[in-house]
């Protein structure tokens, strides 16, 4: 890959985890009568949802938190915030005319803050109003550190599938420089432990760019990728913003890859794991051809929302706990972020919004063609259900992009080529017509890869 060309579009964009991103979604949220009626619509449109649950507990600050975090070792805590998770549960059980069907759950934060007595209860509690979908997937993020055999059994018991390892790096100096602190022997230990429970989803999550890194850590990397086969690898660049996150406050992010530099990082690394068998399966993330991820991008069944790519597409995906999001698939809505407040608003027997946005017929059609691109590489705009002016605009700015071989058009259609997989937000940013309309003044988002 020509590094100009990397370089070139080495460039601060969303992640598109949703369309609008979260910091363009404008007005007040809706109302508690207005998000009811829109999470009974999606419901009667079918019953299937996603549940994605925030536990915002960590012991100490880690250097790559990306949500919310309340740094306690105080365990009394969980049975607090499991009791208000269940309310808010019950808040939409309650408007439900029958039993959901989960497809798609996910313990997201730091769910062995919990002990593994608190996962059950919350997890039965909520498994009690539901009927669980036979093809489905239960995951939860996990550190290799602090994640014991007891959580995973529990956990499995309840039918969970799969398992996030935040790995981050292996090498001790790079995890001292995020303050975070485990060995190969234990990602080895809960890799191997989970398969012996079951667990047919392993996915690891792994940084490049981080402060000292080199291509010697790369190797490393993919050495230690290639003895423990995680079905499932989430390769994405550090990020830090200080003073916005508590866990992102490193020392010394002068010495973070830049550039050139850290673009041969990524390519090496994206080259190494090719070669081990990973296939591409979307936006940083790579997967072996067993794993659910891959089956999806194979069948065109692949999916992204609020907790990242998934093998399922539910309309209504509903968010449980401080600062989660939820989607009704013609609405977002986002939590209380302060865990004082959240708590407050669900004792009271409120929903604890704190933002939301309503999706316009502009926001709905350029969300689609996002996704489209994000998850199949190709999008096409042939009826006019399809087409706005505002696409129209972002395939003009597209056409530098195809210039550089990055896509290709066609009457009606876009594809992304092999060449432009690297730089699919590049491409969602063209298309983005709330950022061009409001660009930012300062860095908002991270950058591209």
């Amino acid at each position: 890959m020509n590094s100009k060309l990397l370089e070139k579009y080495d460039v601060p964009t969303p992640g598109y985890e949703s369309y609008p991103a979260v910091s363009y979604w404008g007005g007040e949220p809706p109302s508690e009568e207005s998000w009811s009626v829109r999470v009974l619509h999606a419901f009667q449109g079918s019953p299937e949802i996603s549940v994605g649950i925030h536990l915002p507990f960590c012991k100490k600050n880690n250097g790559n938190g990306n949500c919310s975090q309340v740094i306690n070792d105080n365990p009394v805590l969980e049975t607090t915030y499991i009791n208000t998770l269940l309310q808010e549960w019950k808040l939409y059980t309650t408007l439900l005319p029958g039993k959901p069907v989960l497809r798609e759950l996910f313990l997201d934060g730091a769910p062995a803050f919990f002990s593994p007595v608190g996962l059950r209860r919350l997890v039965e509690g909520i498994l009690a109003g539901v009927e669980v979908a036979r093809e489905h997937e239960f995951g939860f993020k996990a550190h290799p550190a602090s994640t014991t055999r007891e959580h995973m059994q529990v956990l499995a018991e309840l039918g969970f599938n799969a398992i996030c390892l935040e790995v981050q790096a292996f090498e001790p100096a790079l995890l001292r420089a995020l303050n975070s602190h485990h060995s190969f022997d234990a990602v080895h230990r809960v890799t191997l432990q989970a398969r012996r429970l079951g667990y047919h989803t392993i996915h690891y999550s792994l940084l490049f760019s981080l402060p000292m890194q080199t291509k010697a850590h790369i190797w490393e990397m993919a050495r230690n990728v290639r003895i423990l086969l995680p079905g499932r690898i989430t390769f994405r660049s550090y990020a830090p913003a200080p003073g916005k996150k508590l866990g992102q406050q490193i020392s010394d992010a002068a010495g973070l890859p830049s550039g050139k530099e850290k673009w041969e990082l990524y390519w090496l690394g994206r080259e190494l794991l090719e070669k081990a068998g990973y296939v591409e399966a979307g936006l940083g993330v790579f997967a072996l051809p067993p794993d659910s991820l891959y089956r999806a991008m194979e069948t065109g069944s692949l999916h992204r929302n609020f907790m990242g790519y998934s093998p399922f597409y539910t309309a209504l995906s509903i968010g449980l706990g401080a600062s989660a999001n939820s989607d009704s698939g013609d609405a977002y809505i986002r939590n209380q972020y302060s865990l004082e407040a959240y708590q407050e608003k669900v004792v009271n027997g409120h929903f604890p919004f704190e933002k939301g946005h309503l999706l316009t017929r502009e926001d709905q059609i350029l969300r689609g063609h996002i996704l489209n691109i994000l998850c199949r590489y190709e999008t096409i705009w042939y009826l006019p259900e399809y087409q706005c002016e505002a696409l129209f605009e972002g395939l003009e700015r597209l056409q530098p992009l195809e210039a550089d071989g990055l896509l290709r058009r066609y009457p009606f259609q876009l594809k992304v080529t092999s060449r432009g997989r690297p730089f699919l937000r590049n491409i969602c940013l063209a298309l983005d017509a709330r950022y061009w309309r409001k660009q930012p003044s300062g860095q908002m988002f991270s950058q591209m890869a």
